[in-house]
C-alpha cells in the first residue's frame, strides 16, 4: 500500500487528503527506518545541528585517550564524526569506548556539540558527539593494513583483502566517480535518443580480435560459448533490426596479457548509430567527452578536438595514442648523417630520428646514461641512443663529435630547430616503424622527467584514417587492424582488388593525454562489400559462413548505414581519477596474473564437475 501511495505513476491522481496521507505515511516509515540504526551519517552533521540527540552507526577509525576523555573517531561512507566520552560524565561507558579496536561496527547516540579545537580539514570538523550510549554492532579482527587514505598494505594485501580496502576513502572515490559517470553517460544519451539494450553474454567464439574466454555447454556436449569480447556484431544486428540508436554499459572479456589499462574483464560504453557517416559519430561522441568533463571535473573544453591521420601520429609521435599535453615531435634526420661521415651506425640505418627537450642541456653523463640503459631495455629494445647539447653560446657537443664537424652538426640544430640549452636525442634502426616505437617511450620518458605530463591537464584529440589491414606475420597473411566489419574509406574500395595493403579504414580513435580511451568505425552494409572482405582475410565462404552467417544473412534483409564507437569506462574514470591504472577504478579486479586473489579464482574443478561437462584435462607443463 505505501508503495502504491507513494508510486508518482499513481499519486498525481489521488484525491489531496489520500496525497497528504502518502506523504505521512512515507515520512513515518523513514523516521521509524533511520532510528533503528542511525539518524544520520557520519558526514552529515554540521555546526547547525547543535544541540541535537543523533544516533550514529558506522566502523571505528581510530580512538585516541587525553586524560578523563576518550575520542573515537567513526566512519561510514560519508565522512568521520569525533565521538567524545567523558569519564566523569559516565565512567562506565568511558571505559567501554576504551575497548574499542579499529574497524569495530558501532552504533553511538549522543547530543552534537561545537568543537572547541576545530578542523578545518574534516566536513564535520566543527562539531562532535558527546556520547551518552554506545552499541558495539560487531567487533572486528585487526585488519592486515591500515584503513587510511595512505595504506601500509601492499597491493597484493590489499587486493587479498579487497572488501577493506574499498573502505579507504581514495578507492571509494574512485567507485563514487564511476558512478557519476556512468549516471552522467546515460543522461547525455538518452537526451539523443539512444535506448539502452542488453546483449547476451553467452555467444558463440569468433576470430579476428584476442584470445576468446570460453565456457562449456552441459546440455550441448562437446560445445562451447564464448564470453563476448564486444558485442559487436548484436549491436550491428541491432541497427538491422531498426532500433536506430543503441548504447549499453557492457562488461567485456578477452583473454590477453595485462597491462596498466587491461583487465581480463572490462567495461565498455558501447554505441550504435544509424544513418550516420563518420563526422557524425565524431560530433556526437566529442559532445559525450565535453559534457563528462564539464559535470565531473569543471572543465570547459572549447572548440573542436583536433584531428590526426594514423600516418601522421606514427611519423611525429611513433604512436596511434600520442600524448599531446607536449611538443617535442620527432624530426627524421636521414638527410642530416648519412652518408656525411664513416659512421656505419647511421649509415646503415632505414630510419634515423630525434627528439629536443627544452632546456635540457644541464643533463649530466650520469643521466645521460641512465636515458640510455632506459631505451636498451628488452621491452624497448634500442641497441643505444646519440645525444647532442646546444651551448650558450650555440655550438653543439655530440657523443659523435669525432665523426661529425661542426657543419653537420650546426645542420642538426637547425633540422630540429633547437636553441640554446636544448637537448637533442638521437636514435636510429633498420626498421622505421620499430625505431619510431621506441623514440616513442624515449620521448615519454623525457616528458615525465621535465614535469610535462600533468595528470590534471587534458588533451584529447582524433586519430583517423587507421590502415585497413595488417600484416601478421604469424599468420602469414593480412589481418583487418581494427576488426573485419570495418568500412574502408569510400575513395579507397578500388585498392581492395590491387593492393589492399593500401587501403585506409573509415575507423577512428579518441585519444586523452596519451590513452585511447573509445574507438569505433563505419560498419560494412553491404553484403557484397563484406563477402569481398572476409574473402581477403582469408575466409573461406564456407567459414565465413560458419563463423558470422547470421550477420551475413540479416544483411541481406536491409541493413541501414550504421557506424559506432566503444568507449572504455574504466580508462575514463582512471583519467578523470588520476590513476595510473585502471585496476584502481575497478571493484574487484584481477591481478597483473589474471587471477581473482581474494577469491582465489581461476580454480581446478571437481572431477564430477568435469565429467558432467564431458572435459578432461591434460598435464600443464608445470605438472609433467
Amino acid at each position: 500500500m505505501l508503495f502504491q501511495l507513494n508510486n508518482p505513476e499513481f499519486f498525481h491522481i489521488l484525491p489531496p487528503y489520500q496525497k497528504v496521507f502518502s506523504y505521512l505515511c512515507t515520512q513515518i516509515f523513514i523516521i521509524s527506518y533511520n532510528i533503528m540504526y542511525r539518524t544520520h551519517t557520519c558526514g552529515e552533521l554540521r555546526i547547525a545541528n547543535v544541540g541535537q540527540t543523533v544516533t550514529l552507526a558506522g566502523w571505528v577509525q581510530r580512538t585516541r585517550k587525553m586524560g578523563g576523555m576518550t575520542f573515537v573517531d567513526v566512519r561510514d561512507r560519508y565522512g568521520i564524526t569525533q565521538i567524545v566520552f567523558e569519564e566523569a560524565a559516565n565512567a562506565d561507558l568511558c571505559e567501554q569506548a576504551n575497548k574499542l579496536g579499529r574497524e569495530w561496527v558501532v552504533q553511538v547516540t549522543g547530543r552534537v556539540n561545537e568543537r572547541s579545537n576545530k578542523n578545518p580539514n574534516m566536513p564535520t570538523g566543527d562539531i562532535e558527539i558527546i556520547a551518552t550510549e554506545l552499541t558495539v554492532l560487531n567487533a572486528a579482527l585487526t585488519p592486515p593494513f591500515t584503513i587510511e587514505d595512505q595504506s601500509d598494505g601492499g597491493d597484493d594485501l590489499r587486493m587479498k583483502y579487497r572488501y577493506l580496502d574499498l573502505r579507504r576513502t581514495p578507492v571509494r572515490k574512485n567507485l563514487e566517480l564511476r558512478h557519476k559517470m556512468t549516471m552522467e553517460v546515460r543522461r547525455y544519451l538518452d537526451s539523443l535518443g539512444f535506448l539502452e539494450i542488453e546483449t547476451p553474454m553467452l555467444i558463440g567464439s569468433t576470430p579476428e580480435g584476442a584470445r576468446d574466454f570460453v565456457v562449456p555447454s552441459r546440455m550441448n556436449p562437446g560445445q562451447f560459448y564464448a564470453l563476448p569480447q564486444s558485442p559487436q556484431t548484436l549491436k550491428q544486428l541491432l541497427m538491422v533490426s531498426g532500433m536506430d540508436r543503441y548504447f549499453q554499459i557492457v562488461k567485456c572479456f578477452r583473454d590477453e596479457d595485462l597491462r596498466a589499462d587491461r583487465q581480463p574483464e572490462f567495461t565498455q560504453i558501447d554505441c550504435e548509430m544509424s544513418f550516420v557517416q563518420q563526422e557524425d559519430i565524431l560530433q556526437t561522441f566529442e559532445g559525450m567527452a565535453k559534457h563528462l568533463f564539464r559535470e565531473l571535473r569543471g572543465i570547459d573544453i572549447q572548440g573542436a578536438f583536433p584531428r590526426m591521420t594514423w600516418a601522421d601520429a606514427m611519423k611525429y609521435y611513433g604512436s596511434d595514442k600520442p600524448d599531446t599535453r607536449f611538443e617535442m615531435k620527432f624530426v627524421e634526420l636521414m638527410d642530416v648523417f648519412q652518408g656525411k661521415a664513416d659512421f656505419a651506425v647511421f649509415n646503415d640505418a632505414k630510419y634515423i630520428g630525434g627528439i629536443c627537450a627544452t632546456g635540457q642541456a644541464v643533463y649530466t653523463r650520469k643521466q645521460i646514461d641512465q636515458l640510455t640503459d632506459f631505451v636498451k631495455r628488452p621491452q624497448i629494445g634500442a641497441k643505444g641512443l646519440v645525444y647532442a647539447r646546444v651551448q650558450e653560446d650555440g655550438s653543439v657537443k655530440s657523443s659523435v663529435d669525432k665523426f661529425y664537424g661542426e657543419d653537420v652538426l650546426n645542420e642538426l640544430k637547425a633540422k630540429m630547430n633547437a636553441q640554446p640549452g636544448d637537448l637533442i636525442l638521437i636514435l636510429c634502426g633498420d626498421d622505421a616503424m620499430k625505431t619510431r616505437k621506441q623514440l616513442c617511450e624515449l620521448r615519454l620518458e623525457m616528458g615525465a622527467r621535465m614535469g610535462l605530463r600533468d595528470k590534471n591537464k587534458f588533451s584529447l584529440l582524433w586519430v583517423i584514417d587507421f590502415p585497413m589491414f595488417e600484416w601478421s606475420e604469424e599468420e602469414g597473411r593480412l589481418m583487418a587492424t581494427h576488426h573485419p566489419f570495418t568500412h574502408p574509406k569510400d575513395e579507397d574500395i578500388p585498392l581492395l582488388d590491387t593492393d589492399p595493403a593500401a587501403v585506409r579504414a573509415d575507423a577512428y580513435d579518441m585519444v586523452c593525454n596519451g590513452v585511447e580511451v573509445g574507438g569505433g568505425s563505419i560498419r560494412i552494409h553491404d553484403p557484397e562489400l563484406q563477402d569481398k572482405m572476409f574473402r581477403i582475410l582469408g575466409f573461406t565462404e564456407e567459414r565465413a559462413q560458419e563463423q558470422f552467417g547470421f550477420l551475413m544473412n540479416a544483411f541481406k534483409y536491409g541493413a541501414p548505414p550504421h557506424g559506432g564507437l566503444a568507449y572504455g569506462l574504466d580508462r575514463w574514470v582512471s583519467l578523470f581519477a588520476g590513476l595510473d591504472s585502471i585496476r584502481d577504478c575497478i571493484a574487484f579486479p584481477k591481478n597483473n596474473s589474471g587471477r581473482d586473489v581474494m577469491l582465489d579464482a581461476p580454480a581446478r574443478l571437481e572431477q564430477a564437475q568435469l565429467d558432467e561437462l564431458y572435459l578432461s584435462l591434460v598435464p600443464v607443463e608445470s605438472e609433467k
